[in-house]
């Protein structure tokens, strides 16, 4: 067939046939071989019987019949025939009288500009998986025709697969991959371009993988010197808060799940600064619960769970410490970098005086909350504020692997999990050619602190007040007898609030912020602190106790605070009573201390804090080397900042006075690390959301507006001596919770009252 008689089948409608020569045949049913003919004679095509002279000779050869198509519209379908290896199935356009040549000009680049979207999406779709394997992509000249793969584009990624697989069952590293976009000439007959895949090793990428392999050394070494081993990545954290990041580990509405999050504001001599370190972490490997002395050991990991009857809980994490021998590979930061974290109740004492403080003594248990609960995190996020950068880490337990490589290789797996999560990457979500990612939902609400007075909202109490007055008076007794020289005497009041628990804690932070401000998500409660003062810290050996005691309200300008710290100092009875505490702390430190090495570093400093000042003392020892962090913990619950002296005559009459159980009040919460450093706040100023005191309600309308009602429980005391007046004593309890009461208030303004 002539160029001509190809313009001239064009002009007619009909599309090019494929090849230089061939010939189209019209449709017709099989036998019907008068309308073939006829059809054939109409639009100008050959018969099957007709034969096409070849181009390379005069002699004309006769054509191979094709086989005749089955198509269901017989008026637009064609079958091309050729002495060529292509075939291919031509359609006409349906013509509705004669269409003018700009409208088919515009069919023709609508068609050509669908063509290309559909390239360009292949491409960025192609684009998008192979960076999830590991592979860089991007564009870049054509390569030899020899490494070309089949122009078909679905072979790409099978190809580029196939290829790392390959890799990766050698031991090696795999390449990068990078596609590229050959560039084709515009010509009709020119190959339509096809994707094809090549690898090749950047500087960046070489440097990369002597990098991984550094590691990989290092890692093989720490292993074989003990069966702990942390892998960790440093990233800048100027686009992250704990707090967002808190919520990128941790769902919204997953209030159930074990998780913490720690942060700071030291207090000096002449204001406050902002810690360096905050701590955040979730999912625990392994949980610990303590209910009096029943203890459940779960092992999420291995995926099994061990109910114990033991006289003391915390033999069971010394048990699991002693098998540890943790090895670093890398620098890591002077903070919590994981191990333990979670709190031990007011009530964790009467595992150490089983005979004079017996659990059948104690008060009425109306929340049946744990004793003692501990989680084991292995993932932690640790934030330096000074630096701004953040350290994700994993600690690889590597006697849980048949092998060191693979410890490693699934090391550093859950790692890159973990650093997606903080960067809002979810790898196994992908649209066509994009990542998508899930933003945590962080509400920002307006910092509007209310003025108004807490009273009437803490009206109900575990106590009346006629009944507090009551047990203040009893108590004086004992005091005038000899009994006792002094006691903490507390009640329970109930807040019920609309604002969710994380909520308040931002809230917290911002009405009263303190060196341990701590959201603590438990077995049963949700814990949001802002606690002053250390239970009990060990730091390489080293045990520090820190007693507070002797308050005075903050002033309102530099001066004011300057007098009224000389009065605070010159007040004999508050100097009686935080001396009388210090003696307290020496006793609990000398219990696990060297002998000799117990000695009072500071004495009688006056810390300013947001709302208050108080008196602070610190008391350190050596620890003994047969004790352990355990040691000194059961040594000091609970302090006698929150009991009284002597520490347990005044514990058996808490007892007989209060109704309930305090709970985690007045216990302790923070974290003991895979080292063996312990770190443990004071729980005061602390309030305790139940789980189990929640329900669903209908705050409006609106299934939008649809919240969960909560009961925060703010438990505060007040030290009874001699000369206490029950009124102010009373008053005392009422001003402290009222305190914790007001985060509670800018919470709902800030987040409940704007919807």
């Amino acid at each position: 067939m002539t160029r001509q008689e190809r313009l001239q089948r064009y002009e007619r409608g009909l599309s090019y046939p494929y090849g230089e020569h061939g010939d189209i045949r019209a449709w017709a049913p099989p036998g019907d071989k008068e309308k073939q003919s006829e059809r054939c004679s109409q639009h100008g095509a050959v018969d099957s019987s007709s034969t096409v002279p070849s181009p390379h000779s005069s002699v004309p050869t006769p054509r191979t019949p094709t086989s005749v198509s089955t198509d269901p519209d017989p008026q637009i379908a064609f079958r091309v025939g050729s002495t060529s290896s292509h075939r291919v199935r031509l359609r006409r356009t349906r013509r509705r009288g004669r269409e003018p040549r700009w409208r088919q000009r515009r069919s023709r680049h609508f068609n050509n500009l669908l063509l290309f979207f559909f390239f360009f999406s292949f491409f960025e779709l192609n684009r998008a998986v192979l960076m999830l394997i590991g592979g860089m992509v991007t564009l870049g000249p054509a390569v030899p025709s020899s490494r070309l793969l089949p122009s078909s584009p679905f072979l790409v990624a099978p190809a580029c697969f196939s290829n790392a697989a390959s890799w990766r069952r050698q031991g090696k590293t795999s390449p990068n991959l990078r596609l590229h976009l050959p560039r084709t000439s515009c010509s009709p007959s020119a190959s339509p371009p096809s994707l094809v895949c090549r690898s090749a090793l950047s500087p960046s990428a070489t440097a990369a993988s002597l990098a991984v392999k550094e590691e990989a050394a290092k890692f093989a070494k720490a292993a074989k010197a003990g069966n702990l081993v942390a892998l960790s990545r440093c990233i800048f954290c100027d686009h992250l808060t704990p707090v967002l990041a808190y919520r990128c580990l941790v769902k919204e509405d997953d209030r159930d799940a074990p998780s913490f999050l720690f942060e700071s504001v030291e207090q000096g001599s002449r204001g406050t600064n902002v810690g360096r370190y905050s701590v955040v972490g979730a999912q625990p490997a392994m949980e610990i619960v303590a209910k009096e002395n029943l203890v459940t050991i779960m092992d999420h990991e291995e995926g099994q769970r061990k109910v114990e009857s033991l006289d003391d809980p915390m033999v069971v994490p010394r048990r699991i410490m002693e098998t540890w021998s943790p090895q670093f590979i890398d620098e890591l930061p002077d903070a919590f970098t994981g191990g333990w974290v979670g709190y031990f109740s007011y009530d964790t004492v009467r595992y150490v005086e089983k005979k004079k403080l017996p659990f059948s003594s104690a008060p009425e248990d109306d929340r049946n909350l744990p004793d003692v609960h501990l989680g084991l995190y292995n993932d932690v996020i640790v934030f330096d504020h000074v630096e701004k950068k953040a350290y994700a880490i994993h600690w690889v337990r590597v006697d849980r692997y048949p092998s060191i490589e693979l410890a490693y290789h699934e090391g550093k797996r859950r790692l890159n999990i973990l650093l997606s999560r903080i960067q809002n990457i979810d790898p196994l979500s992908i649209n066509l050619c994009f990542l998508s990612t899930v933003s945590p939902k962080l509400s920002a609400g307006s910092v509007n602190l209310p003025t108004r007075q807490f009273g009437k909202s803490l009206t109900k109490s575990t106590m009346t007040s006629e009944e507090y007055k009551k047990a203040v008076m009893q108590v004086k007794e004992h005091i005038l007898a000899g009994d006792i020289f002094q006691i903490v005497l507390s009640q329970r009041f109930e807040r019920r609030t609309f604002a969710d628990p994380f909520e308040v804690y931002r809230s917290l932070r911002i009405v009263n912020p303190s060196p341990y401000m701590t959201y603590l998500q438990a077995r049963g409660c949700i814990l949001v602190a802002s606690s002053p003062e250390i239970l009990t810290r060990v730091k390489s050996g080293k045990i520090i106790n820190r007693p507070l005691a002797g308050t005075v309200q903050r002033g309102r300008t530099e001066k004011e605070d300057e007098m009224l710290e000389q009065q605070l100092l010159s007040d004999e009875k508050q100097c009686a009573e935080h001396i009388m505490l210090v003696d307290l702390g020496r006793n609990d430190v000398g219990k696990v201390a060297k002998h000799g090495s117990v000695k009072v570093e500071k004495l009688m400093n006056v810390e300013r804090y947001s709302h208050v000042m108080h008196i602070s003392s610190t008391v350190s020892g050596e620890l003994h080397d047969h004790q352990t962090c355990w040691d000194a913990l059961r040594a000091a619950l609970p302090v006698g900042t929150v009991s009284g002296a002597p520490k347990v005559k005044a514990m058996e009459l808490i007892d007989q006075l209060e109704v309930t159980r305090r709970g985690p009040y007045s216990g302790g919460f923070g974290s003991v690390s895979f080292t063996g450093d312990m770190d443990i706040a004071l729980a005061l100023r602390t309030m305790v959301f139940p789980t189990g005191s929640r329900y669903d309600t209908m705050y409006s309308y609106k299934d939008a507006n649809r919240r969960r009602e909560w009961v925060a429980h703010i438990q505060a005391g007040a030290g009874i001596v001699a000369d206490s007046i029950p009124d102010d004593e009373q008053r005392e309890c009422e001003n402290k919770a009222a305190a914790l009461a007001r985060a509670v208030d800018l919470a709902e303004s800030a987040f409940v009252d704007k919807q």
